[in-house]
């Protein structure tokens, strides 16, 4: 009955956890990496194909995205998960898949210019499809056994359409012990989605960090603060751009111009566009709609019930081909252009920048964390050029960051959060940058006098005797590791082509000399070609 931390130890990306009981291994979350990668994860400790389930808190990508890596490396176990998180993740990895090919190809287009070899993409398609045919799909609060001795439900953690927190309660050798994981707790009061439901008990609980050490700035009135920025902006014929999370914070956005549509709040400039331009936004716009009566909140069902689509508008123009995005920059009236990836690092939203940022009469609105070493995060930062598909481009236009649209709770909300769970031995704090992770930990410490402890990647937890058994120290990364794969997935056809070979050697004996020089010679000149 133990737990390792593989990622998002001291790190705000890439969970992942470890988990042996019960006979079994296995997994919550699996994540990729995004943004500066500071510390070399440890490796799981077994190939994929050992992995017997995942158990998965939410959709995104920080969560989710190594999923197809491991149906790759020939995991073939279920993957549990809510079903609105079920129907996000189908349109979610395959979107990353794209980008993986995409991006592969780009840089392999580029490398034989070089001379040098191809790139080859993280995963293909055809993993992304192969992992989403292993989910399961779970109601919010029903217990399911994935194995014998363990019991697990969903509860809602308010932070993403489907996102939970994962209750397991482990039964090995007459002994049981209740372990929680928080997953990414939801800010309170968000449009759409309910509040995160709290935890009434539980024996260790791994929490998030995320905001550990901050406190959301949001305005009273959020729509009056969208509306004098689009009001601003429109005043001096400009756009305004929004790079936006494609699953979650375009929704809350589209929900937010509904109501100043809707309320008359920019009658000077009535019927202005607004496009979504995301394929994936836009699949998981309607995902939203499938899952309003499970996920939604009493405000936003009062919509549904009365006929209206909350997140939908006279003006909202839906692009999904790539000649329709590239006109929307040809559309010379003020709007607004809602586009993904939210920390600007990919997809469409590049180009929109590299056609907006240099034009002073526009605002580039922020309405989302933006990671350490991204895009998002220089131009928030000041940044006065960027580099946008190899080219240098300045920043003049208004860079803009509405403070309290969070999917996150902040320190207070964490905190409420943790002191509703009683009974609990050791809380365990990951998901954040580690002054924030150990900023919360110690708050976590005064106020409730809590036993916690903040892991490093490697970091071994024995759950029954309540010992940390591997206190692993920080190793922190020399260079980019491609992806920040934490997984190889040739590992177990690496040993059992050792395997193999070491049959070989021990039917040598019989084999003529001339036979075995050969061998030796063979086997040497592989280790000279490893430099090993």
């Amino acid at each position: 009955m133990k737990m390792t931390f593989i990622g998002a130890a001291h790190e705000v990306t890439g969970s992942c956890t470890y988990i042996e009981a019960c006979g079994k291994r296995f997994l919550v979350d699996f994540g990729m990496e995004q943004g500066e990668d500071r510390y070399e994860n440890a490796q799981i400790p077994v190939p994929p194909s050992d992995i017997d389930f995942v158990l998965l808190t939410h959709a995104h990508i920080d969560h989710s995205g190594m999923l197809p890596l491991l149906y790759a490396g020939k995991f073939c176990g279920e993957i549990h998960a809510t079903e609105a998180t079920t129907n996000l993740c189908n349109i979610m990895l395959r979107d990353s898949a794209h980008i993986q090919e995409f991006e592969a190809e780009w840089r392999s287009r580029k490398a034989r210019r070089r001379g040098e070899p191809d790139y080859e993409p993280l995963y293909t398609m055809e993993d992304a499809l192969g992992a989403i045919e292993l989910f399961v799909p779970h109601p919010y609060e029903k217990h399911f056994s994935p194995a014998e001795g363990i019991d697990v439900y969903f509860r809602d953690a308010g932070h993403l359409l489907g996102s939970s927190s994962i209750i397991i309660t482990i039964t090995e050798d007459g002994e049981t012990r209740k372990i929680v994981f928080s997953g990414d707790i939801g800010n309170t009061n968000q449009p759409l989605i309910r509040d995160p439901q709290y935890i009434e008990e539980a024996d260790y609980v791994v929490m998030e960090s995320t905001y550990g050490n901050r406190v959301h700035d949001r305005p009273t009135d959020y729509v009056t603060a969208l509306t004098d920025v689009l009001r601003r902006t429109f005043s001096r014929g400009g756009s305004v751009i929004i790079p936006s999370f494609a699953v979650g914070r375009t929704q809350e956005m589209l929900y937010f111009i509904r109501q100043i549509k809707a309320e008359g709040l920019l009658p000077e400039y009535e019927g202005f566009p607004v496009y979504v331009d995301s394929p994936l936004a836009i699949e998981a716009t309607d995902i939203f709609m499938i899952n309003r009566e499970s996920c939604y909140d009493e405000e936003a069902l009062s919509f549904v019930r009365r006929g209206i689509n909350p997140i939908a508008f006279e003006g909202l123009i839906r692009t999904v081909t790539s000649e329709d995005s590239v006109a929307i920059n040809t559309d010379s009236r003020p709007k607004v252009i809602i586009s993904a990836s939210g920390m600007c690092e990919a997809g469409r939203i590049k180009h929109h920048l590299k056609h907006n940022l240099w034009r002073k009469e526009n605002t580039i609105l922020f309405v989302g964390y933006q990671a350490v070493n991204t895009l998002g995060r220089s131009l928030v930062e000041g940044a006065k050029r960027v580099k946008l598909f190899g080219e240098t481009v300045r920043v003049a236009a208004e860079i803009k960051q509405l403070p309290g649209v969070s999917g996150h709770a902040d320190v207070n909300g964490l905190m409420k959060w943790a002191g509703a769970v009683s009974g609990v031995k050791r809380f365990f704090i990951n998901h954040g940058e580690a002054s924030s992770a150990e900023s919360f930990a110690q708050r976590l410490r005064d106020t409730y006098g809590a036993e916690v402890y903040v892991p490093y990647s490697g970091a071994e937890f024995d759950l029954k005797d309540n010992v940390v058994t591997i206190d692993a120290p920080p190793v922190p990364i020399e260079k980019k590791s491609v992806s920040g794969a934490n997984v190889n997935i040739y590992y177990g056809d690496l040993i059992a082509a050792s395997d193999r070979l070491a049959r070989l050697i021990a039917d040598s004996p019989g084999r003529t000399n001339a036979d075995m020089r050969r061998l030796t010679e063979a086997i040497n000149q592989l280790c000279d070609d490893w430099k090993l």
